[in-house]
């Protein structure tokens, strides 16, 4: 198994089968937690998991659609009944939506980008807050994107999602002061993701950092060691 600075902790990572959450999830595990990943692709799922394994880690695969909300609720209770524990959540999954118009976003594109980005989050922090407070240093990251404090034109419904997720992300974080949580967000700004790739097309991914780039700083606003609260962390 490999030890490091998280050795025993229990990391739960969304958006785990590819990009940063796959990096991020590889990243911790090779700091000693063990992994909780979750992502809608099982496939994915288990290349991760390969990967962790591969490295001396070890990792739980919980195929989850982030949009089906009522399964998010167990996520925390369940987690802490069968570990006893719950240390850091990371937030990466994403949804882009339609690069459209304000006035011709349809509603499932509206609906999707709100139900990974926003719900999610929400339903997140409802279900695993209790167990991140009583931790030894709990830790919790959400993944954001820059479209959220700068309206640009089409981007409206990841940019309302991401600006809504930042809010409560932040409020949160506001209301946890006085713990030992700490809260904080994360814009890996250009990286090679599949949702980069479809936003930009035309754009050479060769041009751009990995994923793996940016999740060594991620992992480590997971630390115990991290001090930093309620901030926005840019790459």
């Amino acid at each position: 198994m490999t030890t490091g600075p998280l050795t025993g902790a229990v990391a739960l990572v969304t958006g785990a089968s590819r990009g940063i959450g796959a990096a991020t999830a590889i990243a911790l595990a090779g700091l000693g937690a063990h992994l909780v990943i979750t992502a809608r692709t099982q496939g994915g799922l288990e290349e991760t998991d390969d990967a962790i394994r591969s490295a001396g880690g070890s990792a739980t695969l919980l195929p989850l659609d982030l949009r089906e909300g009522e399964k998010i609720d167990l996520l925390g209770p369940s987690i802490f009944q069968r570990f006893g524990r719950l240390d850091v959540l990371v937030h990466c999954a994403g949804a882009l939506g339609q690069l459209t118009p304000a006035g011709h976003i349809q509603p499932n594109d509206w609906a999707d980008a709100m139900a990974v980005n926003l719900s999610a989050a929400w339903r997140l922090i409802r279900c695993c807050d209790p167990f991140l407070r009583q931790a030894p240093a709990g830790r919790a990251v959400f993944v954001t994107d820059a479209m959220a404090r700068t309206p640009t034109a089409y981007w409206g419904a990841l940019g309302a999602s991401k600006a809504g997720m930042e809010n409560l992300a932040l409020t949160w974080a506001a209301e946890t002061a006085s713990a030992r949580l700490r809260v904080n967000l994360f814009d890996p700004g250009a990286v090679a993701t599949r949702m980069r790739g479809a936003a930009f097309p035309g754009e050479n991914p060769a041009s751009l950092a990995p994923p793996a780039s940016v999740a060594g700083a991620l992992a480590a606003l997971c630390l115990p060691s991290e001090t930093r609260h309620g901030m926005l962390v840019r790459v």
